[in-house]
């Protein structure tokens, strides 16, 4: 039992596989990630759409927050977050209907989702209910994402486009998205090739 999550995660870096590039950018993503995080004063993180709980170990490797927790959608990915991370509280859930209170996570993230969603205004809705300060959320920056797919040999069929991606934003129309939807939001841009991460502050 695998998933696509796990495997990008995992998978041992090999030029000849054309994963060394892939290793890079992830464990690039993530100290960006870190990096924009950690100056943060946040007790609560509530991941969305979490995966097996990569990010979330490596929030707590980092030190990052006290009370941290996931929601995912998979069984397939409850199943290998419980065996490979069993301290890291993952419950099953959807982006639609998050089983919290409004305003009850100091910080909301959501990495890698929109794109796969048929509704992601009402997905970026919930974000903001149960976020009580900050909303990170990263997709794919493209035509970028696509091109590095397909340099390294990726959805060659597709020009580089993954079958699951609905949603394509570059960074500015993800960013016109957000303020489209939440006009009284601070926006911090960040765009760690081939990604676009937006750090939202809501105003008090």
């Amino acid at each position: 039992m695998t998933t696509d999550n796990f495997t990008k995660h995992t998978t041992t870096a090999s030029l000849k596989q054309m994963k060394f590039l892939q290793r890079f950018l992830i464990d690039r993503f993530l100290v960006r990630l870190i990096r924009i995080l950690k100056p943060l004063s946040v007790s609560s993180i509530l991941d969305v759409g979490a995966g097996e709980g990569f990010t979330l170990a490596r929030l707590e490797r980092e030190g990052i927050g006290e009370r941290r927790e996931g929601v995912e959608i998979l069984d397939s990915a409850l199943a290998l977050g419980k065996k490979f991370h069993p301290h890291i509280k993952l419950v099953k859930g959807s982006i639609y209907e998050l089983p919290y209170k409004d305003n009850s996570w100091d910080l909301v993230l959501c990495t890698e989702v929109l794109e796969h969603l048929e509704d992601p205004e009402k997905a970026l809705a919930e974000l903001f209910r149960v976020s009580k300060k900050y909303i990170l959320l990263s997709v794919p920056n493209e035509p970028w994402f696509m091109l590095g797919n397909f340099l390294r040999g990726k959805n060659l069929s597709r020009w580089g486009n993954d079958i699951e991606h609905i949603n394509h934003w570059t960074g500015q129309s993800f960013i016109s998205f957000v303020k489209r939807n939440h006009k009284k939001v601070r926006i911090k841009a960040d765009f760690p090739l081939p990604w676009t991460v937006l750090l939202l502050e809501k105003h008090s």
